[in-house]
Parts: structure tokens; sequence; C-alpha cells
């Protein structure tokens, strides 16, 4: 059954070990079982302290990141898959099942341009390569496709499972967010079958980054694709009321996206929870 999860920039601005048990149990109560955590800098990163604060609140945890802006798929793909590697290793410590979100790019860079022969095929190299290093470690690497803004090299659902196909990977997932489908997709139903058998990971996000409920996402048709596809994974509520510094310009979030740090937890949590049972879409919880 489905679990739902939430994104830790929602709860704090910089993930820390020490404020687990702090930040985490209020979510248990709202039947959050699992926590994604930004890894962002594997050389800063507390994997041991981290496994021990997700295991002690009884989570379990997937990793997310998206590239950072320095690096190059493309022209220097080697320096890519060394920090994904590192990225991937300390994932494995912290016990993470997975690793996911922008890995094959940089959120907020864009060409100016489509897509070019050279970019996907680059990417598809990249990610076999990724994608064989994570399976040495006995985890899943996700790609999440984002809208136009931030980005132009994979956008749509549709996209996400092409690259999967394409690289061969039993380990590779597509990681959808209804933050980018609400303006790529034709419906979220549509995006969500795009995907296919290849869907592996969801966001939940509202359509100004804020609060679940308190925008302009259509939740029901939201928890109706899911339901329509079968959808059996972990459902990730992603709000940023927090950003880290170095997603901020990629984000281009420059205003609060709540009133309330606490919104997420205690209005946002229960009403994701309600839609999708009014869409018939059970969620498991605690």
């Amino acid at each position: 059954m489905p679990q739902l999860g939430i994104h830790t920039l929602a709860l704090t601005p910089l993930w820390s070990p020490d404020d687990a048990d702090r930040i985490l149990p209020p979510c248990r109560e709202q039947g959050v079982s699992l926590v994604e955590v930004p890894l962002l800098d594997p050389a800063t990163f507390d994997s041991l302290g981290t496994r021990r604060a997700v295991e002690r609140n009884k989570m379990d945890m997937v990793c997310s990141l998206g590239l950072p802006a320095r690096m190059d798929s493309l022209n220097d793909p080697d320096t890519v898959v060394s920090f994904l590697g590192a990225v991937l290793k300390s994932a494995k410590e912290a016990g993470a099942s997975a690793v996911s979100g922008v890995t094959y790019g940089t959120i907020g860079k864009t060409s100016g341009a489509p897509r070019s022969q050279a970019e996907t095929d680059a990417l598809i190299r990249l990610i076999m390569r990724v994608a064989k290093i994570a399976k040495g470690y006995g985890m899943r690497l996700g790609i999440e496709p984002c809208n136009r803004y931030e980005t132009h090299l994979m956008n749509t659902g549709a996209d996400g499972a092409w690259f999967v196909e394409q690289s061969g990977a039993d380990n590779v997932f597509v990681h959808m967010d209804t933050y980018h489908m609400n303006i790529e997709e034709a419906g979220m139903a549509l995006g969500f079958r795009d995907a296919g058998p290849h869907l592996g990971y969801v966001h939940l996000s509202e359509s100004n980054r804020g609060v679940p409920g308190r925008g302009t996402i259509n939740w029901a048709d939201t928890f109706k694709g899911l339901k329509s596809v079968g959808f059996d994974g972990p459902l990730t509520v992603e709000s940023f009321i927090f950003v880290a510094p170095e997603l901020a310009a990629g984000l281009a979030v420059w205003r609060p996206v709540a009133k309330r740090v606490a919104d997420v937890i205690e209005v946002g949590l229960p009403f994701i929870l309600k839609e999708a049972h009014l869409a018939g879409f059970a969620i498991s919880t605690p």
C-alpha cells in the first residue's frame, strides 16, 4: 500500500540529525512513515547520524538532489558520475532505499533550445552508468521530469518513461511531481499513465509550493489518476517552506509560501489523506 512521506524542506532549512526528534514525531502522528532528505553535498552529509535519527523515529527514507550548477552531464560526465557515486554511497550508509530527483541535471539550467541529440545521448549514458553504481549498492535511482522553466532535458512522464526504457536499467524509476505536472501534463491522470510501469515515486506539491489544498492543484484528479494506474509507491509531500541556498535560484521561490511553518503538517497532511480517501485511494499510515 502507498505510504505517505514528507520532504524535510517543509520542516527545517537545513537537515540535521539533531533536529529529527523534534520535527519527525509530529509528522508521524499525521500519518507520515517516510522522510525525504536532501543530500546535496556528500562531503558534509552525516550519514551515520541520519541513519540513527530516522530509525529512531521509525521512518523509511529516500534521499534527493539536483546536480550542482557547476556540473555538466554533456561535457563532463565523469565528474557527474563521480559525484553521484559519492551521493549513492552516503545515501546507502544513511539507510536510504533510493536516490531520486533531478539526478540528470541542474535545477534552473536551460539551454534556450530544445534538448539536442547530443544531450539525449549523454543523458542515456549517464543514467546507465549511475544506475549500475546504484545497483551495486542494492539501491534504486529516480529521474524526475521538471517543468520547462527548470530544465529543457526532461519535462513529462512520457519523457521519463522513454529515458528509463532507453537506459535498459531495471533499478531506474520515474519520479513524478504534481507541481511540474500541473504545468506540463494535459492532466494528472494522463501524466501518471504516460509514466506507465516505470512510475515509482510521487511528489505531492501544491501549485504555489506551499500548503496542499491552498493552491490550484486538482487533487481529486491526482488521486483518481494514481488509483487508475494502481500506484503502490511513496507519496511525499514537498513544500518549500524552507529553501536550501543551493536550490533557491533554480526553484525561484522568492516569497513565503505559507503563513505558518506548521500549516504543512497540521493542515496539509490531513488534507492529503482526506482527498485520497474521497477518491477511494488508500494510503498506509503508521
